[in-house]
């Protein structure tokens, strides 16, 4: 068997998540630190003290008013559907302070979608922002919850609700000093591994989509990793500059449904001590003009911003205060990265992970530079194999599917012991589901083991080739699936999805700038189809079934001329 192992590894504490954010010396952070603020209007905010009050207030409301924790920790799931507002984070801690799981569901989930949610986590409670109420209350019919079990948070310009969708109750309203409920301390290593608070919901652009398993330890560990990084750089960096200081403030816009924004704006900022800016939703020009105007210096995103970034003429001094930037969620490639790195005028690194392992499993130390597409190094405490389709162990710098374990990594799917079986292997190795090499040290990711596309036995990548697509000037952004080929053979065929002017760029020159630049085997049979966007999920993630669904609707329109 062949293990690949970090750099080092760390020494945890074992700690609850909200110890850990509230308690602990850890973060860094005094009383008055501001921990969440408004983007729109940063003194709509809240401090530590203030966010520690709120999450015992809320636990409480929802202990006394819904029962939420009554029967023990771990068994009352509570729906969470919002944009991005100032008081979500506390609205995720005091769930988890009664003893309730958060179930992260999506702002942009259809009624039948969410019902969907609801039903498997067998909720009875469901907290929604404004702006999703209409689709929140259609769903809780469907699921069979009665309106007085639907709150909806209002925290924007400086709102403080939290109200009962049937009655109208502000429950956030007169409360009583004594009105608070503590969370429970646990140090139980056991009891914090087994915990569940959290339910990420998997992207279901590759099936129904399901409750990955979150716990205190998952997520604490995720947390502290990048502290103890940034501790150790800090510290270094002092060394010769003893003055030397790294404000911590990031921009949230990606959704809270995602790990990236559940795990990377209600937990990491805070463990580090640092300041989350709230965006309602995604709006580039907003996102530009906030980056500016709050000096933000870190941020995690998607390849679709960083390819927004990479084009648009908007861009210009923005990004002066930002000192790292990851990208994740999906493979980016290296001509895309070295076009957004220079734009931004700061390092951009990779990290790969997913719901499943509550976020990054791979990332690259402070100041160090990488253009080669890769996803970095392995993290501490992380361990990977990689194997072929039978489960062996294959060659250094031989494609094969990444294995993982860690502290970071699930447990399993809520309620699906069949999902979880299939997931991990007899030893305990989670299956990604992702193929992907090792060189030289460093991580890449080629694609999906369900999307590589098979031509003639051998494997096409449809990651290799939007990221070549993508990088032709007239191209503004691709998608490529595998479509049967025309000559009934039963092999599939590489088509592509482009965004363009097909006034500027015709099919056959597509097609021919694949042909210079990559073999034979990965060349368009299945040709180029042009399209006024790609469908995407939220997380940036490329919806691949909606265009297998128009190649259906062709072969049916096919069928129908005969």
């Amino acid at each position: 068997m062949v293990v690949y192992l970090p750099d080092k590894d760390y020494d945890f504490p074992n700690i609850d998540l909200l110890t850990l954010l509230f308690e602990s010396p850890i973060p860094g952070s005094g009383e008055s630190t501001v921990l969440h603020a408004e983007a729109a209007d940063p003194s709509n905010a809240i401090t530590k003290a203030q966010t520690r009050l709120l999450t015992r207030q809320i636990a409480y409301i929802l202990r006394t008013n819904f029962g939420v924790g009554a029967q023990g920790a771990g068994k009352d799931v509570v729906v969470g559907v919002s944009g991005g507002q100032v008081l979500l984070p506390a609205v995720f801690y005091g769930v988890v302070g009664a003893g309730g799981v958060w179930s992260a569901a999506s702002s942009t989930a259809t009624p039948s979608e969410l019902e969907r949610q609801i039903r498997q986590g067998s909720s009875r409670l469901i907290i929604s922002g404004p702006e999703s109420k209409d689709v929140v209350l259609k769903a809780a019919k469907g699921a069979g919850i009665p309106e007085n079990h639907v709150l909806i948070l209002r925290s924007a310009g400086h709102e403080r609700v939290l109200q009962n969708a049937a009655t109208g109750q502000n429950y956030l309203d007169g409360l009583k000093p004594s009105e608070v409920l503590d969370w429970e301390r646990i140090t139980d290593p056991k009891k914090l591994e087994d915990s569940l608070i959290c339910l990420l919901y998997s992207s279901g652009t590759t099936g129904v989509p399901k409750g990955v398993n979150i716990s205190h330890t998952n997520m604490v560990i995720e947390a502290l990793i990048p502290v103890y990084f940034d501790q150790e750089y800090v510290a270094q960096k002092r060394q010769t500059d003893p003055n030397f200081e790294y404000p911590y403030r990031t921009l949230a816009h990606l959704p809270t449904a995602h790990v990236a924004g559940c795990q990377g704006y209600f937990i990491n900022p805070t463990a580090a001590g640092g300041t989350v800016f709230w965006m309602e939703k995604f709006d580039f020009a907003k996102f530009l003009e906030y980056n500016k105007k709050l000096e933000i210096t870190f941020f995690f995103t998607v390849p679709p911003i960083y390819l927004l970034i990479s084009l648009s003429p908007l861009v210009t001094d923005q990004f002066k205060t930002l000192r790292r930037a990851y990208s994740g969620a999906a493979p980016m490639g290296a001509d895309l990265q070295a076009k957004a790195q220079k734009k931004l005028g700061c390092l951009i690194n990779q990290t790969w992970g997913l719901s499943e392992t509550t976020g990054s499993t791979t990332g690259m130390h402070w100041d160090i530079e990488d253009l080669t597409g890769s996803v970095s190094r392995l993290l501490p405490n992380m361990r990977l194999r990689i194997v072929d389709e039978d489960g062996k162990d294959v060659e250094e710098g031989k494609e094969g599917e990444f294995l993982v374990k860690g502290p970071v990594v699930t447990k399993g799917y809520y309620g699906n012991p069949q999902a979880t079986k299939e997931a991990f292997t007899e030893d305990g190795w989670f299956k990604s589901g992702d193929i992907g090499v090792r060189r030289e040290g460093l991580f890449y990711i080629v694609d999906r083991k369900k999307e590589l596309i098979k031509y003639k036995g051998l494997q096409v990548a449809p990651a290799e080739l939007e990221a070549h697509l993508i990088s032709h000037p007239l191209i503004f952004d691709a998608a490529v699936i595998g479509v049967p080929a025309p000559d009934g053979s039963g092999n599939e065929v590489p088509r592509a999805y482009i965004v363009a002017d097909k006034t500027k760029i015709s099919e056959n020159q597509v097609k021919d700038f694949v042909k210079d630049h990559l073999a034979h085997y990965k060349q368009l049979r299945g040709g180029v189809v042009y399209l006024q966007a790609i469908p995407k999920s939220p997380s940036g993630k490329i919806l691949r079934r909606e265009l297998r669904d128009l190649v259906k609707k062709e072969a049916q329109g096919a069928a129908a001329k005969l």
